[in-house]
């Protein structure tokens, strides 16, 4: 049976409810590009009681190499012994937050998804709907516990790499989405990569559009509309700087209804690498 696309979403108040009925897996996703132990260090000053801290270069990335982008997708045999570490099984509810308009939550969920643990969810409205909703933090790491049997099953469809766009643009099926800022996109400002601009054929749709001020996700039916508009029936393939915050497009589109999404790993920071290298 086909998963309820809206049950990828949880309120704080259901959280709360589940962490006294199931004891699920809790990953505080913050980070910061600038400042890499930074949301380390917010989750030690206070994090969701029972939460574990998910490093994007540590836990949610392969070590960077000359190809496949500044944060490389995890190959299967890292992220299944990490999602062993924190204890999880093929039925272990996981929630992922952050504190940044779901743009390092929605990675986790993206990876869930990818190597196929459907038990997983995103707190809506991150860390802050927590604190508004009154609820509790902690300062102490979750204790050991034990070792989970999750096996990694790739949706290895649902990923393009370079030398596959490279040879169909302009035949390609898909409508290729830039989800960086318009100025990135528009290649006014680079502050991280070595060439500006984007790949060429794409549109641009930033990230943060998906959520309102207070981070929550807009509505199914607002997103619907918002990628029936820009992609019609043709599938998308999602990227960003890096294959991070294309994922919130990616989780968009899920809970759109969409079936027919894909993502550039890689991202423009493999495509700069590939343009540069001359290959």
């Amino acid at each position: 049976m086909e998963r309820n696309h809206s049950s990828a979403l949880i309120e704080a108040e259901d959280l709360q409810a589940l962490i006294t009925a199931k004891a699920p897996v809790i990953l505080d996703c913050r980070y910061d590009l600038a400042d890499k132990e930074s949301g380390a260090q917010a989750y030690a000053t206070g994090h969701i009681p029972g939460a574990h801290y998910a490093s994007l270069h540590r836990d949610l990335s392969a070590p960077t190499q000359q190809f496949g982008g500044r944060h490389p997708m995890p190959p299967s045999a890292q992220f299944q012994q990490y999602a062993r570490k924190l204890g999880i099984h093929r039925d272990t509810p996981v929630i992922v937050y952050d504190d940044n308009r779901l743009g390092f939550a929605a990675r986790a969920w993206f990876l869930f998804f990818f190597f196929g643990h459907p038990q997983v969810q995103v707190l809506n409205g991150g860390l802050q709907a927590w604190l508004e909703a009154g609820l509790p933090l902690d300062t102490t790491a979750p204790a050991p516990t034990e070792k989970g049997d999750f096996t990694a099953k790739p949706k290895d469809n649902l990923l393009v790499h370079y030398e596959t766009l490279k040879t169909s643009l302009g035949t390609a099926p898909w409508q290729l989405v830039d989800a960086r800022d318009e100025d990135r996109f528009a290649g006014k400002r680079e502050p991280i990569d070595p060439i500006a601009g984007h790949i060429p054929s794409a549109i641009n749709q930033p990230w943060r559009q998906i959520t309102d001020e207070r981070g929550k996700v807009k509505s199914p039916a607002t997103l619907g509309a918002l990628w029936n508009t820009l992609a019609g029936e043709r599938p998308i393939l999602n990227y960003c700087g890096s294959g991070v915050t294309a994922c919130v497009n990616f989780f968009a589109q899920y809970l759109a209804g969409r079936q027919d999404s894909k993502l550039y790993p890689g991202s423009w920071s493999d495509w700069c690498a590939h343009q540069r290298s001359g290959k």
